[in-house]
This record gives structure tokens, sequence and C-alpha cells, in this order.
């Protein structure tokens, strides 16, 4: 088949337009030909476990599912008796970009909670943090976080420690949706175990097509008593991959040579030197700290009218703010024309 679209063509609308990373198709053309056993049961998701198992911990298990909402709804179903609910920020991805999922399909109920920043608190959480007990109101047992959040902000490790104390203190567990987690690692420069094991995240759902796979996530189960049903609960939810091997191929190519760290130090580089542009333009400001690989900015219309013109990007708000995402194969060239661009707008 011939290519179908400009591979030159760079977009800052998300990191999910970026394609596979080469070693990420290697990867792929590794694991394919002849026969394997199904649903799991081969020798390369034998070996993530092995591979997570470095990254965060003897005790750590884990399971590919196939996408981002997927692991967020049958992590928390797996965390939760049918009564429970979940504590989230208001802007967490769980509740504003997977549609009904976690209501309809995970039959979860969230318990929201306005921030600043996107990031939660042990004084924000309290504000849903209450009526246990009673059998008029869902249970609030698991605080969800986000890693990065889903304005690019980034907790610290004191920060994760104090929210995991508090919700433990409550008989609470805590899930960290870490899509974009290899960023927040890079952005701090620690460990993924720093934040999550030893920072007192109960599971994880651990982001990779947002950082060069082709697609596939995975859920980490870090404490002992984070899940029940999980084997059983995957299947229910459709993330049951027959051919799991393809999955589990590719995150062990993202993790075994540092791969992750490679490329999400890349795109937050790249992030910054977009936000450094955007700094000396007349009109523009950026909203948020970067410290990932988004940039959030406000821009007057004839700007943004002059930058759609020649790349993809995403409104945030009806009020000129914009999301600006970098990749893994984002180019400086790129960067550079956008910034231009934005800068000629205004003479």
């Amino acid at each position: 088949m011939n290519s179908l679209h400009n591979p030159e063509i760079i977009s800052f609308a998300s990191d999910n337009y970026a394609g596979a990373h080469p070693e990420i198709l290697a990867a792929l053309t590794a694991a394919n030909g002849g026969h394997v056993a199904a649903y799991g049961y081969d020798p390369y998701t034998e070996r993530l476990q092995q591979v997570m198992r470095h990254h965060f911990g003897d005790q750590a298990e884990c399971w590919p599912v196939f996408n981002g909402t997927g692991a967020n709804v049958l992590g928390l179903q797996a965390m939760l008796p049918r009564w429970g609910a979940v504590i989230c920020a208001n802007s967490a991805h769980l509740n504003t970009d997977e549609n009904g999922a976690p209501q309809i399909t995970g039959g979860l109920k969230l318990w929201l909670v306005d921030t600043p920043d996107g990031k939660l608190t042990p004084d924000l959480i309290a504000e849903q943090a209450w009526g246990f007990g009673s059998e008029h109101r869902a249970q609030p047992l698991v605080v969800s976080i986000s890693q990065t959040t889903e304005y690019g902000t980034c907790y610290s490790v004191d920060e994760i420690r104090a929210i995991a104390d508090y919700a433990h203190s409550l008989g609470m567990k805590l899930h960290m949706d870490g899509a974009r987690i290899a960023n927040a690692a890079a952005y701090l420069n620690l460990p993924l175990r720093s934040m999550t094991t030893d920072a007192g995240v109960d599971l994880l759902s651990f982001g990779g097509t947002k950082n060069g796979l082709l697609f596939g996530e995975c859920l980490v189960a870090l404490s002992a008593d984070a899940v029940t049903g999980m084997a059983h609960l995957r299947k229910i939810n459709l993330q049951l991959a027959s051919k799991m091997r393809f999955i589990s191929a590719q995150f062990i190519a993202l993790l075994e040579n540092d791969l992750w760290l490679h490329s999400a130090c890349h795109s937050n580089r790249m992030a910054l030197r977009l936000k450094e542009g955007l700094e000396g333009i007349d009109g523009v400001s950026v909203c948020y700290p970067v410290q990932s690989n988004a940039v959030f900015a406000c821009l007057p219309p004839h700007i943004l009218e002059q930058a759609r013109r020649h790349f993809a990007f995403y409104d945030w708000d009806n009020h000129g703010m914009v999301r600006l995402m970098c990749s893994f194969d984002t180019r400086a060239e790129d960067v550079d024309k956008l910034t231009g661009i934005m800068r000629n707008a205004i003479l």
C-alpha cells in the first residue's frame, strides 16, 4: 500500500497524532512469525512482568490492555466494590475525555473536585471524602490522580505521598492515570518507582501510546491488595488481547533500554523551546507552568488564524486558550516555524 499521508507533516494537536517509534516497529517485527500461545501465555508477556518489576519493585504485577480509557475503567473497577466511588479532579481525563465509559461501562460514580492547576491535594480531596458508611452516598474508596495532569502540570513526589497517606488513612486506595508518566519522570529527573511504588500509589495506568507505541497501555498493581478479579474483568471489559505478545513486545522495547525516557526528554525539551518562543510574542501568554510536553497558551484571534493555516492544534476553551503538544518526533525546526508564524502575524 502507498502512503496516504505526508510523513513530513508534524502537528501540535496531540501526541496521539505521532506515529510509532522505529524501535517499537522493530520490536513488533521481532515478535512476529511463528506461533506462540495466545491471551498472554507467551514469552513476551512473561518477560514484561520482569521488566515492570525492575522499574516498580518485586511486588508489581501487570496486565497489558489496548487503550487508556480501557486501562482507567478496568483498573478502577478492579479496585472498587459495586458501591464504591472515585474522587478525581474535575479536569481529569477520566471525567472530561472518556465520554460515559466510567459510568456506563465501569459503573463508576465520580466525585469531582475543582482544582486551580489540575492537581488534587488532601484538603481538596476532603471536600468529597465523607459519608463513609452511609447507604445513601456512593462510598469514596479510591482517589485518582493524573501524572501529568490535563494541564500538563506535574505532581512532586511529596505531593503524591501526601495524597497517598491521606487516602490510606481513610481506607481509600490511590490510582494514578499515568498516560504521560514518562514525561513527569523526565521533568522530575526521577525513576518511575519513586513517584509510584515508593510514594504510595496502589495502581498505575502506565501510558505507552502517547510515548511512541503503536497501541497499548499497561495496568500495574503496585501494592498487594490493589485489585481483585483483574483476569476476569479484563475479559469482561473487552481489553484482553488474543495476540498479547504484540502489546507486551512494545512495552519491553520501551522500558528495557530507556527508550521511554529518551523520548519523553525530547518531547519535554521541545515543549520548553515552544514556551520560550511564545513568551517573546506580544499578546501571547502561557497559561500554566510547562512541566511536560504540553504548552497551554492564550492567543489573540489574528495569531490563531495564521497559526492554524500551517499547524493543527486544539482549542482548549472558548476564550482563546489552546493546547500545543510535542511528541517524540517533534522537530526543533517545526517549533521555530510555528513561533515564527505567530511572531509575523502581529507585524
